[in-house]
């Protein structure tokens, strides 16, 4: 199990002329690296230390191996449950947040000499494909978040409580489970999993979805059967083949009148050839209706 390992030095510190690059790198190496964590520590470029991770495979086939269960009640979150907020796990003197916001911008500058605390930066913001000026203040820092791409509270509902508090203190600052982000962005998705919220930004959900997988797999996390069918989505991941010649396509045995049936009932988002889609629904014409 996950909370038998230890995460001391979880982290290491990546020096600042290879922070533009861990960018790249993340979205490449991390977000297919498979199983639970690593005897080693997890670097912010995605690579790992002294021992590695399984071989990297296919977000699908990574899917393919975590439970599909129903949410565990919700009762007894609290995110103390989960360490102190941005703890310094890598013990580099600097704490989650700032090692995330000095991974995730451009153009950074500190308060100090020491490289640490961020004062301004840029954000090429992967969720909303937007970009974002930061400017520490007591009013300005919200502007830029730090999301958690498997929710805390997500967590604690699908695995997490089983965890120790060791663990889910590791699973708060793993670098393969934070993102900066436009601040009402992050406010927006709150704990939503992947069948409630995507990003604004279409072009990055393989990426986001396939990070939620590699997350869970790597802290020994389900997902609801809801969650899954959304994952699969095939314009992110793998499905299976298309029935072949001769055989009938399964029609659809839900209607819904409009979105707001399709919320009530848990279903939406809606996916093109799913139960219950129609275009109708899909105002943008994506393939995705009842998203938001």
């Amino acid at each position: 199990m996950p909370n038998d390992r230890s995460f001391s030095g979880f982290r290491a510190w990546l020096p600042a002329k290879r922070r533009a690059a861990a960018v790249v790198l993340a979205g490449v190496l991390a977000i297919f690296s498979a199983g639970v964590p690593a005897a080693g520590a997890a670097t912010l470029d995605g690579t790992t230390t002294a021992a590695a991770e399984p071989a990297a495979v296919e977000a699908a086939d990574l899917l393919a191996t975590l439970p599909v269960k129903g949410r565990a009640p919700k009762t007894g979150y609290e995110r103390a449950l989960f360490g102190p907020a941005w703890a310094d796990v890598d013990q580099n003197g600097c704490d989650t947040r700032n090692d995330i916001l000095g991974r995730d911008l451009t153009d950074v500058t500190y308060t100090s000499s020491v490289p640490c605390t961020v004062k301004t930066g840029i954000l090429p913001d992967l969720y909303t494909d937007t970009t974002i000026s930061f400017v520490r203040g007591t009013t300005s820092s919200s502007t830029v978040q730090i999301d958690h791409v498997v929710a805390l509270s997500d967590a604690w509902q699908k695995g997490a409580q089983l965890l120790s508090t060791e663990v889910r203190t590791a699973f708060a600052n793993d670098p393969l489970n934070l993102q900066a982000t436009d601040g009402p962005t992050d406010q927006q998705k709150g704990d939503g999993d992947a069948a409630t919220w995507l990003p604004p930004n279409k072009g990055f959900r393989c990426e986001y979805v396939a990070r939620q997988v590699s997350v869970k797999a790597r802290y020994g996390l389900w997902v609801t059967q809801a969650e899954h069918d959304a994952i699969r989505d095939p314009r992110r991941l793998p499905r299976p083949a298309s029935p072949s010649a001769g055989e009938a396509a399964v029609p659809a045995a839900v209607y819904y009148a409009n979105c707001a049936e399709a919320v009530v009932a848990g279903a939406a988002p809606l996916y093109a050839g799913s139960a219950g889609y129609r275009s109708g629904l899909d105002g943008d014409g994506d393939g995705v209706a009842c998203e938001g």
